[in-house]
């Protein structure tokens, strides 16, 4: 009996820590927005620690706007904010990793021209590529070439997979965090930023965060975090925009399709 007992203050100790976790507190679109992205600001809480977290994303659907990689191959490299003027986009972010002469780590596909090779590295668990009118994100070992990527960059690690948070994610090690998330369908698609929380964390935001009321995102990758980290989004008064706090090799944007 004193052991059954034992065991279960445990499960009950367990339990209540996995449900004491992060909730959202407020989230609102961020007025006025652009016609094609919605910029939806979240806050979220943990209960447990009574730490907090904003987000910021840039949502969209894949039959309005489409992904595209922005390489800088050659020095000088500009912030986010001026390439995102430049080519008019609507919304950016920074992309994947790089090495320290800033050559792209993993694959990088940018415009139909293939960068940077696939990479087996375990980090670089997650491939983010759109075909047609869906966005998508995969295990990099899943990842199937083909000519009608035109876009694609490997990184990661994975954080949400069939809408559950990944296992085995960074507890400890806290920063600010770009990444992309999908839904179920692959139609509905987003860029966001986070402010400092740990991957774990961040795994399991994004897991119980809706797309705009709708259901929740089933799959989430990790870009490259820390001083790399950018956010901008085009509004109808103008842009909003969170700077990196380094320049960083290629962005991840999203444009209106051209067969609007």
């Amino acid at each position: 009996m004193r052991i059954f007992l034992r065991a279960l203050a445990l499960w009950l100790v367990s339990a209540a820590c996995a449900s004491a976790g992060w909730r959202v507190i407020s989230s609102e679109r961020v007025n006025p927005p652009n016609e094609l992205v919605e910029h939806r600001l979240t806050k979220v809480e943990n209960e447990a620690t009574s730490d907090y977290a904003t987000l910021h994303f840039a949502i969209f659907r894949s039959h309005e706007a489409e992904l595209r990689i922005v390489d800088q191959p050659t020095a000088p490299r500009r912030d986010l904010a001026e390439v995102m003027n430049e080519k008019q986009a609507l919304a950016g972010v920074n992309g994947g990793y790089f090495d320290p002469e800033d050559a792209p780590v993993g694959l990088l596909i940018s415009d139909g021209k293939r960068i940077s090779p696939l990479s087996s590295a375990r980090l670089l668990s997650g491939i983010l590529f759109m075909t047609g009118k869906r966005v998508e994100i995969v295990r990099a070992k899943r990842f199937k070439s083909s000519n009608r990527i035109k876009e694609a960059v490997q990184c990661g690690p994975l954080l949400l997979e069939h809408g559950k948070p990944v296992a085995g994610l960074n507890e400890t090690r806290s920063a600010r965090r770009t990444f992309a998330a999908v839904n179920e369908s692959g139609r509905t698609a987003a860029l966001g930023y986070c402010s400092e929380v740990s991957l774990a964390d961040l795994g399991e935001i994004l897991g119980l965060t809706k797309i705009a009321g709708e259901a929740r995102f089933a799959g989430a990758m990790n870009l490259d975090g820390g001083s790399s980290s950018a956010f901008w989004c085009r509004g109808a008064d103008g842009p909003f925009s969170i700077s990196e706090q380094k320049t960083v090799r290629d962005f991840v944007a999203i444009f209106p399709r051209a067969d609007r």
